[in-house]
């Protein structure tokens, strides 16, 4: 097998740029697939009575139907609310606590393992953001000091 380093001359075409489209004039944003148009197109007007066809099936004991049907009637739960206490956050430290209760609330059973992972997210996007103030508020106060010193 020949290095990258040696073929790389023999490769044609150039890099892609990150950002931007291999194929700049290929088909526009938002366009539609003609093979999903032209289902939909036969399926117009239909819709009821493969509605009740699919629900017939389910009664009858088609368990692939009666699947369909309960997806759509009681889909799955993606996520819930979460009522869970934490103090307020105004320092990075504050973060510390925070963490602290949402394990609290995990291991009493009071969220789940990926409501608490969910909320440790959160919690570290805070984190960052103070963070990043607080520094730019140091770069602030260094800079006039500078100005004001010279």
């Amino acid at each position: 097998m020949a290095d990258a380093e040696n073929t790389a001359g023999k490769q044609r075409g150039r890099p892609f740029r990150k950002g931007r489209s291999g194929n700049p004039s290929g088909k526009p944003r938002g366009t539609r697939h003609k093979t999903t148009m032209a289902v939909q197109t036969l399926l117009e007007g239909e819709a009821e009575a493969l509605t009740r066809k699919c629900v017939e099936l389910a009664m009858e004991g088609d368990t692939t139907a009666l699947r369909l049907c309960m997806e759509r009637l009681a889909p799955a739960v993606k996520s819930r609310a979460v009522n869970l206490r934490l103090p307020p956050i105004e320092t990075a430290a504050d973060i510390l606590k925070a963490q602290a209760a949402t394990i609290g609330a995990m291991a009493n059973g009071d969220i789940t393992p990926d409501e608490a992972v969910t909320i440790a997210n959160v919690l570290e996007a805070k984190r960052r953001t103070i963070e990043t103030v607080q520094m730019e508020e140091r770069i602030a106060r260094l800079e006039q000091q500078q100005r004001t010193n010279r």
